[in-house]
């Protein structure tokens, strides 16, 4: 069973409004994502609270966070902070993947693939 996973309580409020606000790329993400069949039998949570840190989108079955990177991405001083936000995920026993707008905007189908692959490479099979 996953651990339970730390979070900072004055995250709740920002969490919330985000979610509320979402960019145009995470919208589009969120809507191709419950169309997949996979979405039926999974959790995903959006702007999520963990650790210091929220998440663009969080599968607590298979330990994914899924991030939707804007253009501010690019930046050194953002990609550094990027690299310390993934390495404190990935201490928590979390798979990090990323996708820039571009990506979600521009093929939402080769990212619900790759999405896809990682979930079905997650569940447990059965013989």
């Amino acid at each position: 069973m996953p651990q339970k996973l730390p979070y900072n309580t004055n995250l709740k409020k920002i969490s919330r409004k985000l979610r509320n606000q979402p960019t145009p790329a995470e919208t589009h993400f969120w809507n191709s994502l419950r169309k997949m069949p996979f979405y039926e039998s999974t959790t995903f949570n959006r702007q999520k609270p963990i650790g210091n840190y929220i998440v663009d989108f969080y599968c607590y079955q298979f330990q994914l966070v899924i991030e939707i990177d804007g253009d501010s991405h690019g930046e050194p001083v953002t990609q550094t902070k990027d690299i310390k936000r993934t390495e404190f995920l990935e201490s928590q026993g979390l798979t990090v993947i990323r996708f820039t707008n571009q990506e979600v905007e521009g093929n939402i189908d080769a990212v619900m693939v790759e999405i896809e692959k990682l979930i079905e490479k997650g569940r447990p099979h059965h013989s």
